[in-house]
């Protein structure tokens, strides 16, 4: 016989649930900025709860009708499990450009986040309580009553919550000042505001994209030249500058580079967003972290436009979830998908390497000068030990699992830094390509290396990245920038090496990343601020 369950007494059920089951990843963040569990917290402690679930019953209230209630909380007890789940896994807040970051993956990146772990938990907290409520007999008094009880309901938590909320304002203001990330942490408001941010964002796209930099033309260095020039762009992913042996690291994870003759290593480099879905975009336009969003980013063109406007080829070759829209106007080739048979695959994805290949062809046949960009799966995780070849299995032991949880903080560390070796690998090897051909194809050339954004490996117990700019750790923002210049390139264009070698310990961020390519190759544009270009006081190019 099903159970009845007075209509009006509903909502209050849920938010107890909600807030109880729902929010340990919160519980645990907030007993600690509150000074930890000990007896004169108890009473914000308690408060936090009720104030809580009083403003969970007057939200959900509002939504307590028949045919609607039921619905709406069976969704809820299902997407609150699921990110409860993903929170208490690997720590990480949600907010709208994680949605964003969710949506824009791709299905085999998303799959590496799901695991039989998450079974039990989405069948505890989902499924059992969804069907619970469905077997339920509601009781719903008569309309006129039933609004009543529900204006009533929403008066009196409201009228108790504020009550509450001034008797513990002294005490909890700080910590939420202090302490943002808590409200990122809160399910389900959080990812429920996250989606609408995301979607506002999303709905409120232009759809005329705005010219930049139409009046782009190559510079007086170009002036009688006979060589061709290639520039190869490489996008690392969630490489973290603090794991490169270039940047002091302890573990060799740069053996190649640090031999590598020219190479110019940038120490502190700052990303402009946490996930690939804001710093992808942000990086390749000209607004900066401060005045970038997606809406203006996605409504002008952005730094391969210029490049196109003035006369260079510019190819997108993509081992990543695609580039969020940067090359919608420029040529793009799709490495990503596994080919049966395909040493630089497994069954899921590609390897770097792949990049690389027919690279030399491009090249030889091109038929003026090229900007080419590899964007690269890189060390994205939590499955590190996919992104690289079992040759490169060379720190141990290493994390083969996606519940990183199950795996110790050395182990998953270990598994990381050998998907960095491996990068160390790939960009030796284009460099090396690049060498060559510049010896057999009469091409001056040059990389530049920066990855999207860092990553956390479990400091502080957060994992991954996509935490909100505001609160997110240096880990998932400082990120590795590398340059190598041919000495054809550093003649033609007037750059200095040992200029550049001097400003290496300088802070640069993501915003010098479009004025430092056009003044790298000498690009004249109204686009153009020499004091974003890093490469400004060292060239010689009038």
């Amino acid at each position: 016989m099903p159970s009845r369950i007075d209509a009006s007494v509903l909502p209050l059920a849920a938010s107890v649930l909600f807030v109880s089951f729902y929010n340990v990843t919160f519980w645990k963040n907030f007993f600690a900025d509150t000074g930890g569990i000990h007896l004169a917290n108890i009473p914000l402690h308690i408060g936090m709860f009720l104030l809580l679930v009083l403003l969970f019953n007057a939200s959900l209230t509002l939504f307590n009708f028949r045919f609607i209630i039921k619905p709406l909380l069976v969704a809820l007890f299902l997407a609150t499990a699921g990110a409860s789940y993903f929170m208490d896994q690997y720590g990480t807040p949600i907010d709208w450009s994680m949605v964003q970051n969710v949506v824009e993956t791709d299905a085999r990146e998303g799959a590496e986040l799901l695991s039989w772990k998450m079974l039990p938990s989405m069948l505890l907290l989902g499924v059992l309580p969804s069907l619970a409520l469905l077997y339920a007999d509601v009781r719903f008094p008569r309309r006129r009553r039933h609004a009543a009880n529900s204006i009533g309901a929403v008066a009196a938590s409201l009228a108790v919550a504020a009550v509450l909320l001034l008797l513990l304002f002294k005490s909890l203001a700080p910590a939420m000042r202090e302490h943002r990330e808590l409200r990122f942490l809160l399910t389900p408001s959080n990812y429920i505001q996250a989606v609408n941010g995301y979607l506002k964002r999303k709905w409120s796209l232009p759809l005329v994209v705005a010219p930049l930099g139409t009046d782009a033309v190559k510079g007086v260095a170009w002036a009688g030249a006979k060589r061709k020039t290639v520039t190869v762009i490489v996008v690392g992913e969630t490489a973290r500058a603090m794991n490169f042996s270039l940047n002091h690291y302890a573990r060799d994870t740069n053996p190649l580079l640090s031999r590598q003759a020219g190479l110019l290593n940038f120490h502190h480099m700052q990303s402009c967003g946490t996930a690939t879905a804001v710093s992808v975009p942000c990086v390749f336009s000209a607004l900066g972290r401060q005045r970038y969003s997606d809406e203006r980013a996605r409504s002008q063109e952005g730094l391969l436009d210029v490049l196109s406007h003035a006369g260079l080829d510019v190819l997108w070759r993509d081992n990543n979830s695609g580039c969020k829209g940067v090359c919608a106007r420029v040529k793009y080739e799709d490495l990503s998908q596994p080919a049966p048979g395909d040493p630089l695959c497994n069954d899921e994805d590609c390897y770097d390497e792949r990049l690389l290949r027919g690279l030399p062809e491009i090249i030889r046949n091109a038929s003026g000068d090229m900007v080419i960009v590899l964007h690269q799966k890189g060390s994205h995780g939590p499955s590190y030990w996919k992104r690289y070849p079992a040759a490169f299995k060379h720190f141990g032991p290493q994390c083969e699992t996606n519940e990183l949880a199950k795996c110790s903080t050395e182990a998953i560390v270990a598994a990381y830094d050998n998907s960095i070796r491996y990068t160390d690998y790939v960009l030796s090897k284009a460099i090396a390509l690049l060498e060559r051909s510049g010896r057999e194809d009469n091409v001056d050339t040059a990389l530049v290396y920066f990855s999207d954004h860092g990553e956390s490996l479990g400091e502080n117990n957060l994992y991954l990245h996509g935490a909100p700019y505001v609160i997110s750790p240096p880990e998932q923002r400082r990120v590795p920038f590398m340059l190598w210049l041919s000495d054809g390139f550093r003649q033609r264009f007037g750059l200095d090496q040992r200029c550049l070698a001097a400003r290496a310990d300088q802070e640069f961020s993501h915003d010098n990343i479009f004025h430092s390519t056009l003044g790298m190759l000498n690009i004249s544009t109204s686009a153009y601020n020499p004091k974003l270009d890093l490469f400004h006081a060292c060239s010689h190019a009038i």
